[in-house]
């Protein structure tokens, strides 16, 4: 076990050391930390060889051990240090002793000052999300790193290809160019499994960058970059599951971490039971505590240490990084209770933070339940800002593909943001067209680029952050196969010699090409659109085949019109008297061009229209 084998030097910023190593200590985590934190509590998880019968001390002004935890392998010791709120920068010295009381040489540890964090995401934002393997492949030395199980295979659909850190800033540029002002990169934490490993989501070192991605070092330069353009990082997290190849399997810190007792059970995936008044526990617990998938053994957050380590790891990441936001991923099936003290302790330390939970449910009463300030019947309150909205998703796809009916088309949308009343703060959801886990919305709505655009145009105005899968902007489709590793195509351009480089447009369709330059201008125009960063939603009964809402707060108002039919519609004007008024003089918003209109107003068919009303 690589993990295990090697002394932990993160950019040098914490040091072991030699006389502490040659007895045994290999690796503390977290392996630095800063002064001044909201919490003066910190916990150091030793691994070593015997240093569960150790102990430690120190005589660093304001530093003081309050407790020492073994853990139930002989290997792991948990120290809980309380660092004044006086303590500056630098570093201290922890003492330890043997298992026969005998010095066994001490630990340097460093403490940094702070940096100055950033607020999260928001609705003024639009998230980029990007698979790292699949976008650009910026170092071609790391394709390949010794003593990691897989290797690049560009080939395979389900391996490695080659995408890294270096890869996404280099092409900061154009994701700033599109107009996208945040990028969610799927996680790229080490995964060192011997297969599907490119995706990230079977970690086997938290506190370390996957090598074939980069260094710890080049994510912060990439956070760094971003900043610079007015970007923000937002990081994907798994607290529910690790890698069947993390050091914790073979060797559990506690015979507990790993829930039923490390042997496989899959989950039940019925969510719903966490809140069913009438569900048995047996099946709360084994929703709770199954596996995801054999490979990616469950942790039991119930373990209060293993507890401590995860909440320490994300606040570790959000100050080391200046992170702007966290989507935690497979959100409902970490322990509840858990995921309220994650939320709340990381809101109470950065309360203008965002995170994004993912509950994978069409149903808008199952997302409720997690949200902040929602009131629940069994009394369960969380922290958590936001989430993926899928039901507006299913909402979307459905309206945009259904034959037009009296309950379907732009129906299905009008009544599911009509169930908002459900949530306490709808406006703080991720909304999205598609992600890495389905089809990309230009397959799904049949490579139909009339549909698409009124699908793009929609997520850019409705209430919430709007989410794009990288290559949605010149309509990047998985056709013909719905497997992942096809939906997570390559870009096409992030690799020397390709055919196609939608970086610079060579060798895109001109639909494409089209397509991108009109994506562009409506991000950019979404950058200084206050009415979609917050404002009011009013929404009309669809008529036909157009569906008219509108987007104001005192500086502007928007009226956005879509229409998916072969013919021009016309509207009676009259009918939105509430908001619009009998004078009003309408603008397309990105275009400059005067709408001619008096009592009615005639709709071109697939018109797609953003609307200034003055």
């Amino acid at each position: 076990m690589e993990w295990m084998k090697q002394l932990v030097v993160v950019l040098g910023l914490m040091v072991i050391s030699s006389a502490a190593a040659q007895k045994g200590i290999e690796r503390i985590d977290p392996p630095h930390w800063w002064v001044d934190m909201h919490n003066q509590e910190l916990q150091l998880m030793v691994y070593g060889d015997n240093v569960a019968n150790w102990s430690a001390t120190t005589d660093a002004p304001g530093i003081r051990i309050d407790r020492t935890v073994a853990g139930d392998s002989e290997n792991y010791v948990f120290l809980y240090l309380n660092i004044g709120k006086d303590v500056q920068p630098g570093s201290f010295s922890i003492a330890w002793k043997n298992a026969e009381n005998r010095k066994a040489g001490r630990s340097d540890y460093v403490l940094h000052e702070r940096t100055v964090q950033q607020a999260g995401y928001d609705n003024s934002d639009a998230i980029c999300l990007i698979t790292p393997d699949r976008f650009a492949n910026g170092n071609r030395d790391n394709d390949e790193v010794k003593g990691l199980r897989e290797g690049v295979s560009r080939e395979d659909d389900h391996g490695r290809h080659g995408g890294d850190i270096a890869g996404i800033e280099e092409h900061l540029d154009y994701l700033d160019r599109m107009g996208f002002t945040a990028i969610w990169l799927n996680p790229i934490l080490e995964n060192d499994q011997p297969q599907w490993s490119y995706h990230g989501y079977s970690t086997t070192d938290y506190y370390r960058v996957d090598p074939r991605f980069g260094t710890n070092a080049e994510y912060r330069e990439l956070a760094d970059a971003a900043r610079d353009r007015d970007m923000k990082v937002i990081m994907d997290m798994i607290m529910n599951h690790c890698g069947d190849e993390h050091p914790w399997i073979a060797d559990p810190p506690t015979e507990d971490w790993i829930s039923i007792v490390g042997i496989f059970a899959p989950t039940t995936h019925r969510r719903t039971s966490l809140r069913d008044p009438y569900a048995a526990q047996s099946d709360v617990q084994a929703f709770t505590d199954g596996w995801f998938v054999e490979t990616m053994p469950d942790l039991n957050q119930r373990q209060p240490l293993l507890g401590d380590y995860l909440i320490q790891n994300t606040i570790w990441w959000i100050e080391y990084l200046g992170l702007g936001g966290i989507r935690m991923d497979t959100y409902p099936y970490s322990d509840a209770e858990f995921m309220s003290r994650w939320t709340c302790e990381i809101m109470a330390a950065y309360p203008e933070f965002n995170i994004c939970g993912e509950e994978w449910s069409l149903n808008p009463a199952v997302l409720a339940y997690w949200q902040r300030d929602q009131v629940n019947a069994n009394g369960y309150t969380s922290c958590l800002p936001g989430l993926l909205d899928f039901p507006l998703h299913d909402a979307l796809i459905k309206s945009l593909t259904e034959e037009e009916a009296w309950h379907s088309n732009w129906v299905r949308l009008y009544e599911m943001l009509g169930n908002d009343f459900l949530y306490a703060h709808p406006d703080e959801h991720i909304i999205f067209p598609d992600n890495h886990d389905m089809s990309r919305i230009h397959t799904q709505l049949g490579d139909d680029a009339r549909k698409t655009r009124l699908a793009l145009v929609f997520v850019a105005t409705m209430r919430g952050t709007p989410q794009f899968y990288y290559g949605t902007e010149f309509l990047m489709s998985n056709t013909g196969d719905d497997s992942h590793g096809n939906i997570r195509s390559d870009f096409p351009g992030g690799w020397e010699g390709d055919a196609v480089n939608a970086f610079t447009g060579e060798g895109l369709t001109a639909e494409a090409l089209s397509f991108q330059t009109e994506f562009s201008e409506l991000l950019q125009w979404r950058k200084t659109a206050t009415a979609v960063h917050g404002g009011e939603v009013k929404h009309y009964v669809p008529e036909a085949g157009t569906y008219v809402y509108f987007r104001f707060n005192e500086d502007q108002k928007l009226m956005v019109l879509l229409n998916q039919g072969d013919m021009p519609e016309t509207l009676d004007l009259s009918r939105f008297h509430e908001v619009l008024p009998a004078d009003a003089r309408l603008t397309n918003a990105l275009t400059g061009e005067r709408i001619a209109a008096s009592t009615t107003l005639e709709v071109p068919a697939w018109a797609a229209w953003i609307l200034e009303v003055e």
